[in-house]
């Protein structure tokens, strides 16, 4: 086992192009800075209070990578209404994120390439924003929509940078910074899908107040990031911008590999993609159908809303502490095997006794779905540099958000045809044991380079 080094949480400093214009590159020396902070590459010096910055910015962009999605889900009758929305839309409406996460995402690398990735997750915070905020106040059914994808592309496109960011300010703390935005993402969704109606009632009883009041969030998210893309991280690097382009989209400061790298020929960038898709798919099953199951087990419909919100609560400690074990780890593979254990008996004990272990089933499938982090983590650990992360993020989750939006589709199908939920429950555990072999697989000490 191998250990994060103890050093201070301080971005790193990336390289810089070279003035001479022979095609290298240089990193320069840091020195000490004011505030304890260290010298960037124009000379400026970093101080505390950027690095800080750049952390609070993490924490703010992931607390609104799915309030967009959970808060509609809480909801969605009461938009089904008021747009005179058909069940048939509606269904449509459900599967849009994950549509949107898979063609929206892949376009990040050519973006972070082109403006630099603190500049793209500063327009997805910006697009979050305004989607949010125009959306509830919409006219009809197809500019709902098109509001909605607005913001969810502006999701998209941070989903697959936020460990990039990672990979690049913090190199030496991946694990800690994973668990840190991992875990405020998983707040942000908690949050967003227990506060929503409370909060609805208490501005007035409006759906549209409900909905649009999470624009707020987005907006401070969209305020901390401004002065990262406007201030010293400008001058941070010629990497942020076509002048070098070096940690944006190559390797140890080259663009050239990372742009060449043919990343459908790994094994480990496909094992990644399927794991990444596998297991959003149990978590998109568990989101959708599991207070479902516990109703038809005669579980009542308040504490089936609570056994889901524990399920995602459990997401928050759980994601700060598994990204740190698995850097640890030089093989990820018995986490894995640990997490789809969890969900297999979880989904035992739902197909034998939904309701006399309800608080049990909820804890095991939660922890299962624990599986989200170990992915961003290992996308983190699957590259040596910051282009290479650029392209695995963006493969990864495209391949893997695309895998998963025929899962609650096809469960909804099998319980209207088959009556019960036997049959689902089998698909379900199931799909763990793919999910297994693929994350041992993505979870091997070895990087998409080494296979490239």
């Amino acid at each position: 086992m191998s250990r994060e080094p103890q050093t201070q949480t301080s971005p790193r400093i990336p390289p810089q192009a070279d003035p001479t214009g022979r095609g290298h590159t240089r990193v320069s020396a840091t020195a000490p800075g004011p505030a304890g902070g260290t010298a960037g590459p124009d000379g400026a010096p970093w101080s505390l209070w950027l690095g800080r910055l750049l952390i609070a910015g993490l924490v703010l962009a992931a607390l609104n990578l799915r309030p967009a999605i959970t808060s509609l889900g809480a909801l969605l009758e009461e938009v089904r209404d008021g747009l005179h929305m058909s069940g048939s839309l509606a269904g449509v409406l459900t599967s849009v994120p994950p549509l949107c996460f898979a063609v929206f995402g892949i376009t990040a690398p050519r973006l972070a390439r082109r403006f630099g990735p603190a500049a793209v997750v500063f327009a997805g915070m910006a697009a979050i924003t305004a989607g949010l905020a125009v959306r509830p106040f919409t006219g009809g059914t197809w500019a709902f929509l098109a509001a909605s994808a607005l913001a969810l592309m502006g999701i998209a496109v941070s989903n697959v940078l936020m460990p990039v960011i990672v990979k690049r300010y913090f190199p030496d703390r991946v694990g800690t910074m994973t668990g840190l935005y991992s875990m405020a993402l998983a707040l942000g969704t908690s949050l967003a899908a227990a506060a929503t109606v409370p909060m609805t009632d208490a501005l007035g009883g409006s759906w549209r107040t409900g909905l649009g009041v999470w624009a707020v969030l987005a907006a401070l998210a969209a305020v901390a990031w401004l002065p990262l893309v406007r201030g010293r991280m400008r001058g941070a690097a010629a990497a942020d911008g076509p002048a070098g382009r070096g940690a944006a989209g190559g390797a140890d400061g080259n663009g050239g590999e990372a742009r060449t790298l043919r990343i459908t020929r790994s094994r480990t960038a496909w094992a990644l993609g399927c794991f990444f898709g596998l297991q959003a798919t149990g978590a998109y099953i568990t989101m959708g159908w599991m207070p479902q199951i516990f109703r038809d087990a005669g579980v009542s419909a308040g504490t089936a809303g609570v056994l889901l919100a524990m399920t995602m609560v459990m997401g928050v400690p759980l994601a700060f502490v598994i990204p740190r074990l698995a850097t640890r780890m030089k093989n990820q593979g018995p986490i894995v095997v640990a997490l789809a254990l969890c969900g297999l008996s979880g989904y035992a004990g739902l197909f034998f006794a939904p309701a006399q272990g309800a608080w049990l089933w909820a804890l095991l499938l939660g922890v299962s779905n624990c599986a989200f982090p170990l992915a961003l983590t290992m996308i983190g650990m699957r590259s040596r540099s910051s282009g290479g992360v650029v392209r695995l993020s963006a493969f990864a989750q495209s391949v893997g958000y695309l895998i998963s939006i025929p899962g609650p589709t096809l469960v909804g199908a099998l319980y209207q045809h088959s009556g019960g939920w036997g049959t689902p429950l089998a698909l379900m555990a199931g799909l763990m044991v793919p999910q297994m072999i693929v994350g041992i697989l993505a979870g091997r000490d070895r990087t998409i380079e080494d296979e490239v």
